[in-house]
């Protein structure tokens, strides 16, 4: 008799539209996982009885192992922190799950963002990057992602070398004093200033007075599902920066911005890709319960590649 097919729900907004959708088949099949990806769509700031009710699905459902959340992972665990059993010091840190692992019928959830954020900066990072301690980063947008990649170089600053400032812009007031409350709770000598800003001039203007060798961050969205870039055209990128532009499909204007100062600036450019694997599998790992070694992972983006939108 077969064995039952296991379930992995996917919690987002417009799922459909997700590489991902091709891509886990065949992960599954790589890892073997006997488990389909389902994509469940709800609207932003969905009601809590929302929230509550798929958490209260994958409990109750005995296929289903767990999910990865992408757009509601602050929402969920606001409207289901109390049906949680365990909560991993990320996820109360942040204040956020995106990954939930089912483990003999209790509920795990987990911040992954922080980890898989690390690991794809590690790929373009020199590892002496912040060696002198005068290179800062530029993060634009306040939301989720910047929230994992702050608090991954705050925890690694007790150990290790780290930026000398770490600068948030928005322009919504609620994010920056949302991420402001999380900062406070970490031990770290990293300086962390925050700018309301409401246009991209603005925005120029703080990317002007960078030092060489920073780190500048799209974590804003703009260019993937709406066009556009929170810099302009006029913007000038820091001599020997990084540009880690979190998006990997969409018209990716700001990543185009920095490709055309490239070469006269000594730019280093990245994309969302690798973040978008990592992310996925080390909720997977978690939830499955499988170990991921560097030749399974090289294995994975490879069949991943075939997916990657243009």
């Amino acid at each position: 008799m077969p064995m039952p097919i296991e379930t992995f729900i996917f919690v987002g907004i417009s799922t459909g539209q997700s590489s991902i959708m091709k891509i886990f088949p065949e992960w599954a099949k790589i890892l073997g996982l006997n488990a389909k990806v389902l994509g469940c769509d709800l609207p932003s700031n969905a009601p809590a009885a929302s929230y509550r009710r798929i958490v209260g699905e994958i409990r109750s459902d005995p296929s289903a192992r767990g999910a990865l959340v992408t757009a509601h992972k602050i929402d969920l665990l606001g409207a289901c922190r109390d049906m949680f059993d365990f909560l991993d010091p990320h996820a109360r840190i942040c204040d956020e799950v995106s990954c939930i692992a089912k483990v003999d019928g209790m509920l795990h959830g987990f911040a992954k963002d922080t980890i898989s954020s690390g690991m794809a900066l590690d790929r373009f990072l020199p590892p002496d990057h912040w060696q002198d301690d005068r290179c800062d980063v530029l993060c634009l947008g306040a939301g989720g992602a910047a929230t994992a990649i702050s608090v991954c170089l705050a925890e690694r600053s007790r150990n290790a070398a780290h930026p000398r400032r770490f600068l948030l812009v928005d322009i919504v007031a609620q994010r920056l004093d949302a991420i402001r409350r999380i900062h406070d709770k970490l031990d770290t000598s990293i300086q962390f200033d925050y700018y309301l800003h409401s246009n991209a001039i603005e925005n120029d203007a703080l990317l002007s007075e960078l030092p060489a060798g920073s780190l500048v961050i799209n974590a804003t969205g703009l260019g993937k599902d709406r066009p556009g870039s929170p810099i302009t055209d006029a913007a000038r990128f820091p001599q020997g920066g990084l540009v880690w532009e979190l998006n990997y499909r969409g018209e990716r204007q700001f990543m185009r911005q920095a490709e055309a100062q490239a070469a006269e600036r000594d730019l280093t450019t990245e994309d969302g890709w690798h973040y978008f694997l990592h992310g996925w599998t080390q909720v997977i790992a978690e939830v499955f319960q499988v170990t991921l070694s560097d030749e399974a992972f090289q294995r994975l983006g490879a069949a991943a590649a075939a997916h990657r939108p243009a």
